[in-house]
């Protein structure tokens, strides 16, 4: 018996593991070929999240496919690169699992290219590829890919990477207010945050220039003020405003922005470290509509 996530199937029992004519082996576990897809049957109370599946492969597809709807996702599939970006604008999905091997335009070019479309920018990725080498995973996770799985996975390890990233950014979406609430300024120790201009004032009304990146991570911290957030946190904030921050310049930014408001960046009074943790807006914060 298998359990589809709906409903109790019987299904003949598949022996060896699961090959692809590039990538080889996937995985152990195929949906079963007999196996009638009722879900439609069963209604549903809640919203389903959608991920869009990009990878060329037809089997790799429809291995993956089966597993996301049978644990409850809706799916949608691409084949190339270009379908993708057309797709992860047209459905907006809530997650994208992105192969790196790709025709036309490879699975890193479509990643960069959808973390610089602020329609597309906080979409979280995992990336999927057969290569086992450092320098893909390092390339795809600077690129702004969330996680990676290579080849061969389990399906039980891809949707406990899905939850996973899933869970996090719906933890960065409850710390961050929506963009229509009426927020024009954060105020805090006499500076103002302007979300409108996407400019910063110093206490003396002399302007203070700062990057995209260094914006979106001062109104993360302005928008959770004294709350510790962690590395992850700040990166998936950022990212719900279209930033291209990545994971291994967020202590970078954090350097360069308080070098521009603290008084002595090297005891600083408003971005404190906590260690082991994250960082913590530790100064009141007055919000202007």
């Amino acid at each position: 018996m298998i359990e589809t996530g709906f409903i109790s199937l019987r299904a003949r029992r598949f022996k060896g593991d699961f090959a692809s004519p590039r990538h080889g082996i996937v995985t152990g576990l195929s949906p079963p070929r007999d196996c009638v897809n009722i879900c439609g049957m069963v209604t549903k109370s809640r919203v389903m999240p959608k991920v869009l599946v990009v990878d060329d492969e037809p089997d790799a597809v429809e291995l993956i496919d089966f597993n996301l709807k049978a644990a409850g996702y809706e799916v949608v599939i691409a084949a190339d690169g270009n379908e993708a970006l057309k797709k992860a604008r047209s459905s907006l999905p809530d997650l994208i699992v992105l192969d790196l091997m790709l025709p036309e335009v490879d699975g890193l070019e479509v990643c960069k290219i959808l973390r610089r479309d602020p329609a597309t920018a906080a979409i979280p990725i995992i990336m999927v590829t057969a290569k086992a080498g450092e320098i893909d995973r390092v390339l795809g996770l600077e690129l702004g890919a969330d996680d990676y799985i290579t080849k061969p996975f389990s399906p039980r390890e891809l949707l406990a990477r899905i939850r996973a990233v899933l869970r996090r950014y719906q933890t960065a979406r409850d710390l961050m207010p929506a963009r229509d609430e009426g927020r024009r300024a954060y105020r805090f120790a006499g500076w103002e945050l302007n979300l409108l201009t996407r400019r910063l004032v110093a206490p003396d009304g002399r302007r203070v220039e700062i990057t995209n990146g260094e914006f979106s991570l001062l109104q993360a911290l302005c928008a959770a003020p004294q709350r510790v957030l962690s590395r992850d946190q700040l990166l998936e904030l950022s990212r719900l405003h279209g930033a291209e921050v990545y994971d291994r310049s967020i202590d970078v930014q954090i350097l360069r922005l308080r070098r521009k408001i603290e008084a002595n960046p090297s005891e600083p009074e408003f971005i404190k470290t906590e260690r082991g943790a994250g960082y913590m807006f530790s100064v009141p914060v007055e919000i202007l509509g």
